[in-house]
């Protein structure tokens, strides 16, 4: 299938929807605002604006935490251009006047209330034109949008019943833990519940026309709209609740450890089951696709490596230092009879074992000053009686069988000291016994007590077998990526781009290449890492099948990275400038920018802050203020952040859209022979 867009050398802007501002939005950007955004891109000379995600995340502000993978995000409709509007009393007018004026006061939108208010608003509106609505539901314009769009009826349940339980995750509601297709469907057609679910299909219906609306007008304007695609969906979900068997919900997608976190990423999303899916030839992919299909040219791949292999962790654990690599062919009770361990010695290294005497140590140095050895003695016995259970009568212990990973260990609700104690013995051991008889190597399993016990000749044997493993697993990885991807690249016209941020094995690169799928390449991590002084890539040797971008919506802008992270002298060596100012201003963003702008890339995307730099007129006091999101931390700052003015006064700075302009002239750097 032909993509669209696939030989055409663009330059384009990153922009979160809810970033977007206009005297006609309501506290957050809206869909309609893509309009008057377009229009300013054209000026610019900008042939792409790519989006964060814009499904349905509720409350949730993360816009990669969705409730649905097809239902848009009521948090970015338009209220007043809705048919119904224009019937409705001066009272409700004069609230939404008063609302924006509020909103607009803050310099970052809340996405909580936010959308809040416009929930509120659309139950008035809604309540006022239910008799004409449920009419249009039954043998209307909206009965033929739910024929055409089927997803909507287990969405509309599913968001009832999500209100009905205050919100809560639907494994924990009071009833329809778990349904069937023709359990949604018996909902669906209850005529006593029909009022509250076409509520929520008319507002689906209301937000597809008015993105629809806004990517025609962008297709219009010659510009390519591309989306963002998450590969993954919140185990609170539409999606997980009515389609359980795509998902493993026992496995937590995420990251295993690294520098930055020394306990991995464990980000509560159930992984896939991929075979499941393949019985139907991965239909609901099919249909995620053919749904965002309406709106996009190109569409980015979020954890693209996801494809190929993922880490999944137990969903009792908090942290990943516990996950696996899926798939991963197992190390089996077999494999280690034959490195010559007995049933004790597998449990030894599989299981953590806790001796009596750390236990009191970890006591006395907590309380040793303030409790007697006796109260010591006593506290760990209860210890002892809740959480272990001895080996033999040694001393020694094992956690009870009861414990199944660290959300256990916190329901005990011990003494932090002895909760942290136990939660960094639960990782000590060398081996994951994922299921009976099936083994995995334990990330940190070199620091494990057992693996310290073992003669330099059983440490060789294991790590043979596991490089046997590795390489076994690799070839596993090609072919499941290959697979999947090839899937994703067939069913569409869209142009796929790739998230391949991370460790990536050698066999991602090769896929994407073959499939025609850009990689992405964030310039500040191009780096040739195993060079002494790990200098940068050239931008001349960049694939042409790539994204190049010197920010991402997780890092530091451009303008934060230089003052605040950036090895300046190294950097402007690399650019041939030498001489950039340690203060970040338009004519450090204008080299910065022009020498990426440069890059052999297929796309070079900007973050709209990047492009604002250009011009003096729009640096906040502080550049972290200018920062959509800072990983690891969970506040009212991410995701929050919004232009630093209206889209029509950006619209008049000259001095911004020149030199974005002549960003748009830049031809791409000869490869050096």
């Amino acid at each position: 299938m032909e993509k669209q867009a696939v030989n055409k050398r663009l330059l384009g802007v990153v922009v979160p929807v809810g970033a977007l501002r206009s005297k006609k939005g309501l506290g957050v950007g809206e869909f309609l605002d893509l309009v008057d955004f377009a229009v300013l891109c054209k000026k610019m000379r900008l042939g792409l604006i790519q989006l964060l995600p814009v499904n349905d995340t509720g409350f949730e502000t993360s816009p990669y935490s969705s409730l649905t993978a097809f239902g848009l995000h009521p948090l970015y409709l338009r209220i007043e251009e809705l048919d119904e509007y224009a019937s409705m009393e001066d009272l409700l007018k004069k609230r939404i006047k008063k609302a924006r004026e509020n909103f607009e006061k803050n310099s970052r939108f809340s996405h909580y209330h936010v959308l809040k208010e416009k929930l509120e608003i659309c139950r008035e509106v809604y309540n006022a034109n239910k008799a004409q609505i449920l009419k249009n539901a039954n043998n209307g314009g909206l009965s033929s949008w739910i024929e055409q769009n089927p997803w909507v009826k287990e969405y509309a349940v599913y968001r009832r019943l999500k209100d009905k339980n205050d919100l809560k995750s639907w494994k924990n509601w009071s009833e329809y833990v778990s349904v069937t297709a023709s359990d949604i469907e018996k909902l669906w057609n209850d005529k006593s519940l029909c009022e509250e679910h076409i509520f929520w299909t008319w507002l689906q219906q209301a937000l597809d026309n008015q993105f629809s609306k806004a990517a025609k007008a962008i297709a219009d304007a010659g510009i390519v709209l591309e989306g963002d695609l998450p590969i993954l969906i919140n185990e609170d979900s539409c999606d997980a609740w009515a389609h359980p068997e795509i998902f493993i919900q026992e496995l937590s997608a995420g990251a295993p450890p690294d520098m930055y976190s020394p306990d991995g990423q464990n980000w509560g999303f159930p992984i896939y089951n991929w075979e499941a899916q393949e019985k139907d030839n991965y239909a609901w992919w099919k249909r995620r696709l053919a749904v965002v299909e309406k709106y996009y040219k190109a569409y980015r791949i979020d954890h693209v490596l996801g494809f190929f292999r993922i880490w999944a962790s137990s969903h009792r654990d908090y942290s990943s230092a516990l996950g696996r690599y899926v798939p991963y062919p197992p190390i089996t009770t077999g494999d280690l009879k034959k490195l010559g361990f007995d049933k004790s010695r597998i449990r030894w290294v599989s299981q953590p074992h806790i001796r009596t005497d750390e236990l009191l140590q970890a006591l006395r140095n907590n309380w040793g000053s303030l409790f007697t050895d006796a109260d010591i003695k006593a506290a760990s016995d209860r210890i002892f009686s809740r959480a272990l259970v001895r080996v033999n009568n040694e001393e020694l212990w094992l956690f009870k069988k009861k414990i199944t990973g660290e959300r256990d260990i916190d329901a005990l609700e011990l003494h932090p000291a002895i909760r942290n104690f136990l939660m960094a013995e639960w990782k000590n051991r060398v081996f994951i016994e994922y299921r009976k008889g099936k083994f995995s190597p334990a990330w940190y399993y070199r620091d494990a007590k057992a693996y310290a016990t073992f003669s330099q000749e059983e440490k060789s044997a294991l790590e043979t077998l596991f490089e046997k493993r590795r390489k076994k697993a690799e070839k596993s990885w090609l072919v499941q990526g290959m697979k999947l991807l090839s899937v994703l690249a067939q069913s569409s016209s869209m142009l796929p781009c790739a998230e391949d941020l991370g460790a990536v094995p050698a066999c991602v690169p090769k896929t994407l290449t073959k499939l025609k799928i850009l990689g992405l390449r964030v310039t500040r991590w191009v780096r040739e890492w195993d060079k002494p002084g790990q200098p940068y890539v050239p931008f001349e040797n960049y694939p042409q099948l790539s994204v190049c971008t010197p920010a991402v919506h997780d890092s530091a802008t451009v303008r934060q990275w230089w003052e605040t992270e950036a090895d300046q002298g190294q950097y402007s060596g690399f650019l041939g400038v030498p001489s950039l100012p340690k203060k970040y201003n338009p004519g450090t963003a204008k080299i910065i920018l022009t020498k990426t702008a440069g890059a052999r890339s297929r796309f070079r995307v900007f973050q709209i802050q990047d492009l604002l730099h250009l011009s003096n007129n729009w640096y906040s006091a502080d550049p972290l203020d200018e920062r959509i999101n800072v990983p690891g931390t969970v506040n009212d700052f991410n995701w929050a952040y919004r232009l630093p003015a209206f889209i029509s006064d950006i619209a008049k700075d000259k001095e911004l859209i020149l030199a974005v302009r002549e960003l748009s002239k830049v031809k791409p750097a000869r490869k050096k022979i």
